[in-house]
């Protein structure tokens, strides 16, 4: 006979499951269509608003493994620490994470053998959307216009650096993750406060990359943080958006 734990334990489990599953994801499915006819997926987090407050708006942008159709990719990584309970007491926010579609770049720029990364004269088209996308939001939302913020991981770091430079007065603050720029457009971006992240053994994106990048802005008069990982690879972003000091830095920042 088997005992009443045998069968209350997997019921409980399967209701524990069940509920999980029923939830309401925090990240509404959104679809975004310019004058053009140009689309873009993305996911929004609210914030629990309240109509006398503005909040501050993140851009979260997803590594090349995520680009897709699906519109839930781009949730596996990084994003989600902002929907956590606890940074949602903390730190209230809308929160934009979009989808790159399939063979498409967040930035746009040409990546040298010798290491350099230069940018092409126009966004990508993907690049640009996002821009019109945080236009829209700002207008049909109570968004803190000073307080913008952008960060992203892999390809999405260099797609922060590459619209952080386009759009130098847009963003309160940036933080890339494992990611690179063009660094001689540094003093352009100078003013912008900018933590950047990478793994020191990241075999995917030369760490050397953030770090030239590091040395270009305090050249031009910069204060970038710059924390490198030790005996890491190219998933640095564990580390990164899971540091309760990074998201205090970015939340305080205000243009």
């Amino acid at each position: 006979m088997k005992s009443i734990f045998s069968i209350i334990i997997p019921l409980i489990l399967l209701f524990s499951i069940s509920s999980v599953s029923a939830q309401v994801p925090r990240f509404s499915y959104e679809k975004f269509r310019n004058a053009n006819g140009d689309s873009l997926q993305y996911r929004f987090l609210y914030p629990d608003n309240s109509i006398n407050q503005k909040y501050p708006l993140v851009i979260f942008l997803h590594g090349s493994g995520e680009n897709g159709t699906d519109n839930e990719a781009q949730l596996k990584w990084g994003v989600m620490n902002f929907a956590s309970e606890e940074n949602m007491k903390m730190h209230p926010a809308f929160v934009i994470a979009p989808q790159c579609p399939p063979d498409m770049e967040w930035a746009n720029a040409n990546y040298a053998k010798d290491g350099k990364v230069m940018n092409i004269d126009k966004p990508s088209k993907t690049g640009a959307i996002v821009m019109e996308l945080i236009k829209d939001l700002s207008k049909r939302f109570p968004v803190d216009t000073n307080r913008i913020y952008i960060t992203g991981l892999s390809s999405g770091g260099h797609g922060t650096f590459d619209l952080i430079i386009r759009y130098p007065n847009t963003f309160a603050a940036a933080v890339p993750v494992c990611g690179s720029g063009d660094i001689s457009k540094a003093s352009s971006i100078a003013h912008i406060p900018i933590w950047i992240f990478h793994g020191a053994e990241d075999p995917s994106v030369n760490p050397e990359y953030s770090r030239k990048m590091v040395e270009a802005l305090a050249k031009a008069g910069g204060f970038p943080g710059y924390t490198q990982y030790p005996a890491i690879g190219h998933f640095c972003w564990l580390a990164a958006y899971s540091d309760p000091m990074m998201m205090n830095w970015l939340f305080s920042q205000h243009k």
